[in-house]
């Protein structure tokens, strides 16, 4: 079984991921430590019904003899839409994993579930929280801003996780731990105009995080006391990133690109329906993975680009 793990985990090598394998008797403790961070009010409860309750911590029906949990780092670039108003082009960007989230995450899936397949066993997803589970398999360190980094990768990575009834026989289950670079450094907290990133605690703000904001519907204005020139990117937020020194190496590096003309641009901003776009708009939005968001692009590009007239 080992030999079959080493190959399993060097063929990913190979492709440019990480991975680990953590034993299926851990599956409690991360329901455990979310509901304890719930019970001490650490996690702000509206933010948790929009975006944790979602988690399944229960083996799946399909998989009842289930006996390990696989996560898999992937590197991801950030992508970028160029948008021309009033003659001038401005590029916005889409931060790691906003592009293609679950094609990569059917992707390493698939991979997976055929790999083990050839030696007998079943994989198949899973609805974890994904980022507490690479962190305590040992996979990837978080930094103070609370993001998931790998060597090689810095924070520009997609975590992909499935149950698997493989044996895990090599269990790599930890305490998560914070970067040691990040001890002693606070630029991604200087960055962060919206207090998300505290100092009083190491638990991230979310609720305050210009992601979290940006990323509902689009019916629902910013809140008042976010100003206008803290918005950096289409959808997300990529300030902490940037200022992390860590990340320095992987900032110029950006996937897919597409550039919106003013004629575009103006029907994005008045909330045109996919009806009245032209196919070539249609095309574009869907390579940035970004045509199911057309209800909040008009709130999104209004902060950086003001309405004629």
């Amino acid at each position: 079984m080992d030999k079959f793990v080493d190959e399993l985990f060097s063929h990913l090598r190979e492709l440019g991921y990480q991975a680990r394998t953590i034993s299926i008797e851990h599956l409690h403790l991360l329901q455990k430590q979310i509901d304890e961070q719930r019970n001490q009010g650490l996690l702000d409860n509206q933010f948790y019904q929009e975006r944790l309750a979602w988690f399944r911590f229960q083996i799946p029906e399909s998989l009842q003899k289930a006996r390990s949990m696989i996560v898999v780092a992937v590197p991801r670039p950030q992508t970028r839409a160029i948008f021309t108003w009033n003659g001038n082009r401005r590029p916005l960007t889409l931060p790691p994993t906003y592009t293609a989230y679950r094609g990569i995450t059917e992707h390493v899936e698939n991979l997976l579930a055929k790999m083990l397949n050839e030696k007998g066993y079943t994989a198949t997803g899973a609805a974890l929280p994904l980022k507490l589970l690479a962190a305590r398999s040992g996979l990837v360190q978080y930094g103070r801003n609370n993001l998931c980094y790998v060597s090689g990768m810095g924070s520009f990575l997609q975590l992909v996780a499935v149950y698997s009834n493989m044996p895990c026989e090599g269990d790599s289950w930890q305490e998560a731990t914070m970067l040691t670079a990040c001890k002693e450094c606070e630029l991604c907290r200087r960055a962060c105009p919206t207090g998300a990133i505290p100092s009083d605690r190491f638990l991230l703000r979310a609720e305050r995080c210009i992601s979290y904001h940006n990323e509902k519907k689009g019916d629902v204005p910013f809140p008042s006391w976010i100003d206008a020139s803290w918005h950096n990117c289409l959808e997300g937020c990529m300030r902490c990133q940037r200022a992390c020194p860590l990340n320095k190496q992987f900032l110029g590096w950006i996937g897919e690109e597409e550039e919106f003309s003013e004629e575009e641009t103006a029907l994005l901003l008045d909330g045109a329906s996919r009806d009245r776009l032209s196919e070539e708009t249609v095309r574009k939005l869907g390579h940035l993975d970004i045509l199911d968001d057309l209800g909040i692009l008009p709130r999104n590009l209004g902060v950086f680009f003001k309405k004629r007239g």
